[in-house]
């Protein structure tokens, strides 16, 4: 006979996990989108000079592992430890890190299948300061315009308070309820400036 486990821990413990979970597969699917619209976009344009181009699953496999990559630096609490600052710059501050975390991420990711497929850690190291430096350079720069919206929407979520950012964006705008949960972001806000995390 199962016994039901009322340890208040576990519970904790699996809800963390299914949040988590969540929190990957939404995280997974905005990056997909964003990967398999840059995927179509260079197909279309090869197709154009009669190039057949259109990679199967990678744009799933490359969301898949950069979601991965990105929980990581939730998980180590990324960029948290700097203290407050405006919103901005801390979005700015976090998205260059990130950044800078998933090219790591990458480069080691790159150097051990290299060295899967017989190659050298030079070899692998290579290929990102040489022919594939302007890829490398326009990918970043991709990734940061991906990262600044995802890592703003979080900020933004924690600012107002956890999940009002959702609420206040799924309301109807002239909705009845829009203006009640916009008087109650202000009054449960800061009345000091100055006491703000972000000021």
């Amino acid at each position: 006979m199962a016994v039901a486990n009322n340890n208040p821990s576990t519970e904790t413990i699996a809800q963390r996990a299914k949040n988590e979970l969540r929190e990957y597969a939404l995280l997974s699917l905005y990056l997909f989108v964003c990967f398999g619209a840059l995927v179509l976009y260079k197909a279309a344009i090869l197709g154009e000079e009669g190039i057949s181009y259109l990679p199967s699953g990678l744009a799933a496999i490359k969301a898949l592992i950069l979601a991965k990559f990105i929980m990581l630096g939730q998980m180590i609490r990324l960029g948290d430890r700097r203290g407050g600052g405006r919103i901005a710059y801390v979005i700015a501050y976090k998205a260059l890190l990130y950044l800078i975390l998933l090219l790591v991420l990458s480069v080691i990711e790159e150097v051990v299948v290299g060295l899967i497929h017989g190659r050298s850690v030079a070899a692998a190291l290579a290929e990102f300061g040489g022919a594939k430096l302007p890829q490398t350079l326009a990918t970043s720069l991709i990734m940061l315009l991906i990262l600044i919206p995802y890592l703003a929407s979080r900020e933004l979520n924690v600012a107002l308070g956890e999940g009002r950012l959702w609420t206040l964006l799924l309301e109807r705008r002239d909705g009845p309820r829009s203006a009640d949960l916009a008087a109650a972001a202000r009054e449960s806000g800061p009345t000091n400036p100055s006491d703000h995390p972000y000021q």
